[in-house]
């Protein structure tokens, strides 16, 4: 087995160890006698669903010390599969306990126990809050600055209102060796979230930047220049993006994530955002001198000159074309002479990001350049419509076995482009998407 996938696996089941330690912990001894097999039942669920949502803190926060060898966009994807999941093991819980003795019921009457009851309460609407926050934020017209303080603060309600109902309940953690566990997990899962939102962001203050260039790009697209002030810079591999903050202070609700467009050993770092709503669209009238704050590198979606001596593959879709804009940047920078192909797939010929300098390092570098417009204009030779599987066979090597491979878009275009690639002999290990579908 590769290391790669190996490490990756390893992680995993580190990953579901941490979320079933809630369901270890209770069926440990000592254990109250069992129940009806339903009502059993509705128990684990309730506390494997506590467990996925306590390990879910050390997915979404940025920790390097979890999964250092995967990818943001794989771990968001599974974040977000694995909350659904949660959501559904929590809501089974009390459906099955009810099924197996209806006298549960009175858990959901205030005048039985009213704390109990606004606990169950506000645990269901929390977790209805969350779910629909996270699935439905443009129909909500929720920006992703109040998105992302609302799914933080539910996301500790969940898990604080989910320790306290177990261990009101008692009946697999009546014990206090139990109850400190339960606490000391959960608080853990917290603290995880407070320092990823709160500590973190406020220890930027010591490493401020400033914006020196603001420069308009095609396709609705701005550039920002920052230069590091009082402080060396920022140390990244070409492909890497880091979480931007403009403003007097780094603890600030606006922190996005933008792939870094420069090349690696410069000591100032660019930007190239594309007006999509929200915070994107000011990006364009900010001010040189405005302070920044960037929080990184993250991401494993880096390519090196010399990394991998048989070449290549790039296929980027719009402003996808930025990380890539950097190794490009940083293979001229340092003489490359692996052969390199793009695919860079844009609406129209106005509308193509860098298309002077892409031609000006075709020109420096081995590099196979192939646009493809949605809609060709009068005179173009070149390919239209999308970037599917005839298209890149007839422009890329029939045998990737020796390269590597780099795609990024939206979804559908890595959905597209990836099994391709594979198809053409390139190892999996070998293969890296990024996908433009944070939430």
């Amino acid at each position: 087995m590769n290391l790669g996938w190996l490490r990756a696996l390893l992680w995993w089941l580190a990953w579901l160890a941490l979320a079933a330690l809630p369901l270890a912990i209770a069926l440990a001894p000592p254990r109250p006698m069992a129940a009806g097999a339903i009502e059993e039942l509705g128990r684990m669920l309730g506390l494997v669903g506590l467990g996925v949502l306590v390990a879910q803190a050390a997915i979404s926060g940025r920790q390097r010390w979890f999964a250092p060898g995967l990818g943001q966009d794989d771990l968001l994807q599974f974040h977000r599969v694995a909350g659904i999941a949660a959501v559904v093991l929590l809501l089974c819980h009390p459906l099955l306990m009810f099924a197996g003795d209806r006298a549960f019921l009175a858990w959901l009457d205030p005048r039985a126990g009213l704390l109990r009851a606004l606990t169950l309460a506000g645990l269901a609407l929390a977790l209805l809050a969350l779910v629909a926050s996270s699935l439905w934020r443009l129909a909500l017209r929720l920006s992703y600055e109040h998105w992302r303080l609302l799914h933080g603060l539910l996301a500790v309600a969940v898990v604080a209102g989910g320790l306290g109902h177990a261990l009101m309940a008692g009946h697999y953690t009546g014990a206090g060796w139990k109850r400190a566990s339960l606490a000391v997990l959960a608080l853990a899962s917290i603290a995880l979230v407070l320092e990823t939102r709160l500590l973190r962001p406020w220890r930027l203050r010591r490493r401020p930047w400033r914006v020196v260039a603001v420069r308009p790009e095609r396709a609705g697209c701005t550039s920002l220049e920052l230069a590091p002030e009082g402080h060396d810079g920022l140390r990244f591999a070409p492909g890497q993006h880091a979480w931007l903050t403009l403003g007097e202070r780094p603890l600030r609700l606006q922190q996005h994530p933008f792939s870094i467009a420069s090349p690696a050993g410069q000591r100032n770092i660019a930007f190239t955002i594309k007006a999509q709503g929200d915070f994107t669209d000011a990006i364009a009238d900010v001010e040189p001198g405005t302070p920044a704050w960037l929080e990184g590198p993250y991401g494993v979606f880096t390519w090196r000159p010399g990394s991998c001596p048989a070449g290549a593959v790039f296929i980027a879709g719009g402003v996808g074309i930025t990380p890539i804009m950097s190794m490009l940047r940083s293979a001229r920078a340092r003489g490359g002479h692996e052969p390199l192909w793009l695919v860079y797939g844009n609406p129209a010929w106005d509308e193509v990001l860098f298309r002077e300098e892409l031609d000006g390092l075709a020109a420096a570098l081995p590099l196979t350049l192939v646009h493809v417009l949605e809609e060709g204009h009068a005179g173009w030779q070149g390919e239209t419509g999308h970037i599917d599987a005839a298209l890149l066979r007839r422009h890329l090597p029939a045998d990737l076995s020796r390269m590597a491979g780099f795609i990024c878009g939206p979804p559908a275009l890595a959905d597209a482009a990836g099994p391709v690639l594979l198809g053409l002999g390139l190892p999996a290990r070998n293969l890296y998407a990024e996908r433009f579908d944070l939430i």
